[in-house]
């Protein structure tokens, strides 16, 4: 045991300091502040996979660590659409998928606004239009923006969502 704590106290912090790339956080704390000015109250997001390969929803998860710190920013995802504001929906809309999101589409009460994320959402991606899938999201329902990327990281989904707010709060 002792050998264990010699080897650590001769070999120090190996850990590396962060880079300019990877420190963003003004940004980040721009776009929250923006959101939360702009909202005034919390934003309810309903998140619906209509068949994407989950590229889309890790990003999404990151939104949630301490670091992007959307729940204390008072943006809630939530598992009814009753109790939704705004429509997340990711992937192409698979035949399988297409009654579901016309139906989370219905109970979201007014104003809807959906937000397609991700390339695949947007126009369909590397799937298209075939015999198993609807392709994009505005194919089956409305859509007021499509965020790009594949997968489009969590500061462009803040930005896509603050966007999203901002058109239908000046509409």
């Amino acid at each position: 045991m002792i050998d264990v704590l010699t080897r650590m106290l001769r070999t120090g912090v190996l850990t590396e300091p962060v880079t300019s790339s990877q420190a963003q956080a003004p940004a980040v704390e721009a776009l929250q502040g923006s959101l939360y000015d702009l909202l005034g109250r919390a934003l309810a997001i309903r998140h619906v996979d209509a068949g994407s390969c989950n590229g889309c929803e890790l990003e999404i998860g990151a939104l949630h660590n301490p670091y992007y710190n959307l729940e204390g920013k008072g943006v809630h995802f939530v598992a009814s659409p009753r109790h939704a504001d705004l429509l997340l929906v990711t992937g192409p809309v698979s035949v399988n998928m297409e009654q579901a999101l016309r139906r989370t589409f219905a109970a979201i009460p007014d104003p809807k606004l959906v937000i397609a994320l991700g390339d695949c959402a947007a126009c369909g991606g590397i799937f298209g239009q075939n015999y198993a899938s609807r392709g994009a999201i505005a194919n089956v329902i409305p859509v007021h923006l499509s965020i790009p990327g594949c997968p489009p990281d969590p500061v462009t989904i803040l930005s896509g969502i603050l966007e999203a707010v901002r058109t239908i709060r000046i509409a």
